[in-house]
């Protein structure tokens, strides 16, 4: 048997029988799963999360006791946590319209029960695709603000007026440093930063 998918698969259901049947159709596929039986389960033991470490998405019932997955979506899109968390609503007939407008919140799809095996797995397959892109971006900007930390003052300093396109020569008049000065921030600043010229970093600073 081939291993499993590098991925989580989040189901919150209280309904027992559907988290077995769901957690058996994704092992069906390499997909592997953790089921909550409430959503205030589940956000217990994401509390203080920022963003998934790995590919992750999320299959939320509609309609649970206490917190709905509509609750609990909200709460999910004010951290910030649609797009590497994508949610996929499991919902019945009468709940599609809501589930068409959680969509237009920034929910990845809705399944109406009783859902296609197939295509259920093909669209968390594909929300785990997405979820890899936001994960990739996260971590890239994280990495990026670690980089600038790194930087002394005085390179921050030599940074902006470089991103704003002024030549050595001026840099070094408006910061009262010789040219040499400068030339010796700038290389460091290019160094630390990992870009070798001054509209690439600039490109880089817009995805801070």
């Amino acid at each position: 048997m081939q291993p499993a998918i590098d991925a989580s698969v989040y189901i919150v259901d209280d309904d027992a029988s559907v988290r077995e049947a769901l957690a058996w159709l994704l092992r069906s596929r390499r997909l592997g799963s953790q089921a909550y039986d409430s959503a205030e389960a589940f956000l217990e033991q994401l509390e203080g999360a920022r963003l998934p470490a790995r590919p992750a998405c999320l299959l939320l019932d509609v309609r649970m006791p206490g917190m709905s997955g509509l609750a609990l979506f909200e709460r999910l899109v004010e951290r910030g946590l649609q797009e590497a968390l994508p949610v996929i609503f499991l919902t019945g007939h009468a709940d599609v319209p809501t589930a068409v407008s959680m969509v237009k919140r920034g929910a990845f799809d809705f399944c109406e029960k009783p859902f296609s095996d197939n295509a259920l797995v093909d669209r968390v397959e594909q929300a785990l695709a997405r979820s890899a892109e936001a994960v990739r971006a996260q971590q890239a900007r994280e990495r990026l603000r670690q980089r600038l930390v790194e930087l002394t003052e005085r390179e921050r300093a030599v940074m902006q007026l470089v991103v704003e396109g002024l030549p050595n020569k001026r840099i070094a008049d408006q910061l009262d440093i010789s040219v040499r000065t400068v030339e010796v921030h700038r290389a460091r600043v290019f160094d630390k930063m990992e870009v070798k010229s001054a509209v690439e970093l600039a490109n880089l600073l817009r995805e801070v």
